[in-house]
């Protein structure tokens, strides 16, 4: 079947949040959601995720799953606020805990932090398939950007998380606690595998001078145009110009709250003893 799919693209990160419904029954998948966080005051809001809520409440959809492609460094999720109010189960790879394990150290988190992944409902393997409605999904693990990154087939189309970027702009930088250059181009080869008119959804654009934001492109636009993974590139050549290309990089400007953020299934650190909530800047580590 073929999935309907709402886009809603928040232009101060670049990120696009997707649901995606069977028409016919009503139910739905919220894909990679953001909440919206003010850097210079510490202050969160959910503007962009109460669009997700009431589009969710005016087609009078219900929420199977609020899916995570993976922990995202720039942008913080809103998946808990959207559990809260439209249900749904939240979702991630199973090799989240990997990448809890490693930030628990970093950001020192309290010692009772599980990293386990447990603080989503549920785990994603390889190859599982889930349904929504009468939608069938299978969750693919597209490891590279981070040792977690999950993939999400639904119907014709797939939600790539940070994987591939479209064509013009290529693919996910790699030098990220845990990323690797040459696991992802494995990845990126799995999912232009698919068939040539496979949808892939992107979950960020960094677009050129001369366009406008875009997000949706098909296996076979990639494997022609993709200028980092068009066909013919090999994995040699892709890992050079991957870590040249990352080792120009800044870090993104949210790493540091959206990944304490994200690894709790976007819920927000446990409040302290006078009541307020903190995140942490490490100094010196990144």
């Amino acid at each position: 079947m073929t999935p309907q799919i709402a886009s809603f693209f928040d232009p101060a990160t670049w990120t696009v949040s997707y649901v995606v419904y069977d028409r016919h029954g009503g139910r739905a998948a919220i894909v990679d959601p953001v909440l919206d966080y003010d850097p210079k005051s510490g202050r969160t809001s959910t503007r962009g995720a109460a669009a997700i809520r009431d589009f969710i409440r005016e087609h009078n959809l219900t929420v199977d799953w609020i899916l995570e492609t993976h922990a995202h460094a720039d942008h913080l999720s809103a998946a808990a606020w959207l559990q809260r109010e439209t249900g749904g189960k939240t979702a991630i790879g199973d090799g989240i805990g990997q990448v809890q394990a490693i930030f628990k150290g970093i950001f020192h988190l309290e010692a009772d932090f599980a990293t386990d992944g447990r603080q989503f409902d549920h785990l994603f393997a390889d190859r599982e398939s889930f349904h929504v409605g009468e939608l069938q999904g299978e969750a693919l693990f597209v490891p590279g950007h981070t040792p977690a990154d999950m993939a999400y087939r639904i119907g014709d189309a797939v939600f790539v998380g940070d994987t591939l970027f479209m064509p013009d702009v290529g693919s996910a930088r790699c030098d990220f606690p845990g990323g690797d250059a040459a696991t992802l181009y494995h990845s990126a080869r799995r999912l232009l595998s698919l068939p040539p008119d496979t949808r892939l959804f992107m979950c960020h654009d960094y677009p050129p001078a001369h366009r406008e934001p875009q997000w949706q492109t098909t296996v076979a636009e990639q494997r022609a145009g993709n200028i980092h993974l068009h066909d013919g590139v090999s994995e040699a050549e892709f890992v050079q110009l991957r870590q040249a290309r990352d080792a120009t990089l800044e870090m993104p400007v949210l790493i540091l709250p959206a990944v304490q953020i994200n690894i709790r299934a976007g819920q927000l650190p446990p409040p302290e003893a006078n009541g307020a909530r903190y995140l942490k800047i490490p100094l010196d580590l990144l």
